[in-house]
């Protein structure tokens, strides 16, 4: 299956934090989207790997994403070196996207600014045909490189070198995110308290989007940042 668009996430829930309401207005404009969470999260102070999975998965569903894997690396241990990096080649020569997006450069956990970068290094090692790489049936893949790669915001407040428009979309991405009850959502009050299951949080995904809307003109917005110059044919595609 070739799909326009992969997000990756260390963790899940990761995408959908940082770019789910782009993701569900890409998927209403026809894209064909997957997700790839790099760890279960097992490490996460509420709820378990195995119930990170299922909400996952209903994330998804949410989000009518196309397809969703986790690689199961270490949560708070993986590295970027060449047995990661090969595995996540393995999945971008599998969907062959035109754009992957991922973890922030820099963030709060040291999994998110790992992730991107891994993530990156690998999109572009994934070019190279002389790296050998196959499908799970064990047929040989063809080498394939993403036309771009950008890095989604999450815990920090870093300064986005575009926003996307997401008006009509929060809805969808606040579903998303809060499908992960374990992690958002305080109901059991045996659970350790964290920072993002306050209320201050949830409120965060909210205003966070309003104040990118505001600075374009819009209701509600996401932010990107790249690792190099966006190019647009003219002047009138900025509009």
């Amino acid at each position: 299956m070739k799909l326009d668009i992969l997000a990756f996430g260390a963790h899940p829930d990761d995408v959908e934090l940082g770019c789910a309401g782009t993701l569900a207005k890409e998927i209403s404009l026809g894209k064909t989207v997957g997700i790839i969470d790099l760890t279960q999260g097992e490490l996460g102070t509420r709820g378990s790997a195995e119930l990170r999975r299922q909400e996952a998965q209903e994330a998804a569903r949410l989000l009518e994403v196309k397809v969703r894997e986790n690689l199961c690396f270490a949560d708070g241990f993986f590295v970027n070196d060449k047995e990661h990096q090969i595995e996540v080649i393995k999945k971008i020569r599998k969907y062959r996207p035109e754009i992957v997006i991922c973890n922030p450069f820099d963030d709060r956990h040291i999994d998110h600014g790992k992730g991107g970068k891994l993530v990156s290094d690998a999109c572009f090692l994934s070019g190279l045909r002389r790296i050998e790489t196959t499908d799970e049936d064990g047929s040989p893949q063809q080498a394939w490189r993403p036309k771009v790669v950008y890095h989604y915001i999450q815990w920090k407040d870093l300064r986005p070198d575009f926003v996307v428009d997401i008006t009509g979309f929060l809805g969808k991405k606040l579903e998303a995110v809060l499908a992960y009850r374990s992690q958002f959502l305080d109901e059991d009050t045996k659970e350790p308290q964290t920072l993002i299951n306050s209320q201050n949080f949830r409120d965060s995904i909210t205003y966070r989007a309003q104040d990118l809307g505001r600075l374009i003109n819009k209701e509600y917005a996401e932010g990107f940042n790249v690792e190099r110059y966006i190019a647009v044919k003219n002047l009138s595609d900025l509009i």
